[in-house]
């Protein structure tokens, strides 16, 4: 299979090698450059990958096809080029590179989080290996989970790594996020945050902290010392830079994640619960409403004396970054939560199946802001009926820190099960 990437003119790290289990007998990627540049690499990936892979290239409604000619563009192709949104992957992949076909087809980024290791690590073998070498040598069980939430970051920032360098620290990020039960607790999450980024020492790695009332100083802290990070409060990120006493802040990024189809299920639930025509009217417009909002904000936020200050220094401009694009009501379109919400400075982590749907039949266009009249009128309709969107914005907080809290604790119940047989 031939691998390439439309933009490439850069080669990869020299340590890529490191996390290639090299093997004659495998199938052999070959790499290659619009400048010319060929690398073979024996890649030691899965034949389910491998099967995946060849069904992807036979289907060109989704995905790059060989041909003559090189490989076509696909739809995410046509999302980050067309409309300046940057597509990222929502799932941890172990080998990294099983990312490889993901990336060929115009894939910029990957997130994860507690729960997105949960079934990464309780569905598969492939960490079997590394955990009982971890048990042998007497570690305890919650450092051993992270080393091999580590080992998994780490590989995929190697994976990522071109990416980044070709959009000079843009994109090509994988996030972590710090444990969830250091949320309420200032200093700890601090600490967590440096320790993960000297431990994974790489520059294209995004630390997540959530954003909860205790944990907003410490995003202020981490950012000003040169750290990047995913989280919610753009105001903190801009504090953390101006507090920052680097010269250039150009190696510092952040993104502010919002939960999407989380809005519109606790919203959805409070306006059937109001069930007047005008409220049900109102269902699955929440999120998107919200979200040209906050771009609106964003785009406000990112300009003006005081932005400009910042940006002479090497600033980036901290994106948006639409999280949970996964459709949990049936009665909405699979593509709902990624063709809604395109928009130029923009990310959209999207799961498995919701890419899947969106590269067989979405449709790219500037959706996000394209009427920002409804959106505003949506908001306020929705405030009208009584529903508090500071306390809407609580509860989801709440709710998917404790969903990350009950994801993490499972992994080391597990962990710890798996290792009294070892």
């Amino acid at each position: 299979f031939i691998y390439k990437h439309v933009n490439y003119n850069t080669r990869f790290p020299a340590n890529l090698g490191k996390i290639l289990s090299c093997n004659v007998n495998r199938p052999i990627f070959i790499l290659e450059w619009e400048m010319g540049l060929i690398s073979l690499l024996n890649i030691n990936i899965s034949q389910a990958v491998m099967a995946s892979f060849s069904n992807l290239l036979m289907n060109q409604s989704c995905f790059v096809a060989c041909s003559k000619n090189g490989l076509r563009k696909s739809i995410l192709h046509d999302l980050h080029e067309r409309q300046g949104q940057s597509p990222y992957y929502d799932k941890i992949c172990r080998p990294a590179t099983e990312l490889l076909p993901l990336l060929a087809s115009g894939i910029k980024g990957v997130t994860s989080n507690p729960k997105i290791f949960e079934r990464s690590i309780l569905s598969s073998k492939a960490y079997d290996e590394q955990f009982r070498e971890l048990a042998k040598e007497g570690k305890d069980v919650e450092s051993a989970y992270w080393e091999l939430v580590t080992k998994d970051i780490r590989d995929t920032s190697v994976i990522l790594e071109p990416i980044y360098k070709e959009t000079a620290g843009l994109d090509g990020y994988v996030s972590v996020q710090v444990s969830p039960w250091l949320a309420d607790n200032t200093e700890e999450t601090v600490e967590a945050a440096k320790w993960l980024h000297k431990k994974l020492g790489r520059p294209n790695v995004y630390i997540k902290i959530p954003a909860t009332a205790e944990s907003i100083p410490a995003i202020k802290q981490v950012i000003s010392q040169g750290i990047s990070v995913n989280a919610t409060v753009i105001e903190a990120y801009l504090n953390g830079l101006e507090s920052s006493g680097l010269s250039d802040l150009s190696a510092i990024s952040s993104a502010a994640a919002f939960y999407i189809s989380r809005v519109d299920a606790v919203v959805d639930a409070e306006l059937e619960k109001i069930a007047t025509h005008q409220a049900l009217e109102l269902r699955g417009k929440a999120a998107r409403a919200q979200a040209a909002i906050a771009y609106k904000i964003f785009r406000e936020k990112f300009s003006g004396p005081r932005w400009e200050a910042l940006a002479k220094r090497g600033a980036k401009k901290q994106r948006l970054m639409w999280a949970s694009t996964n459709v949990k009501n049936p009665a909405y379109p699979d593509t709902y939560y990624v063709d809604l919400l395109i928009g130029p400075e923009t990310i959209s982590t999207i799961p498995e199946e919701a890419l899947g749907a969106f590269m067989d039949h979405g449709i790219v266009s500037r959706t996000l802001d394209s009427n920002m009249e409804e959106a505003e009128s949506v908001y306020k309709g929705i405030e009208k009926l009584g529903i508090d969107w500071k306390g809407i914005g609580w509860q989801l907080e709440d709710q998917v820190l404790d969903l990350f809290k009950k994801s993490y604790d499972t992994v080391l119940y597990s962990l710890q099960h798996k290792a009294l047989i070892y």
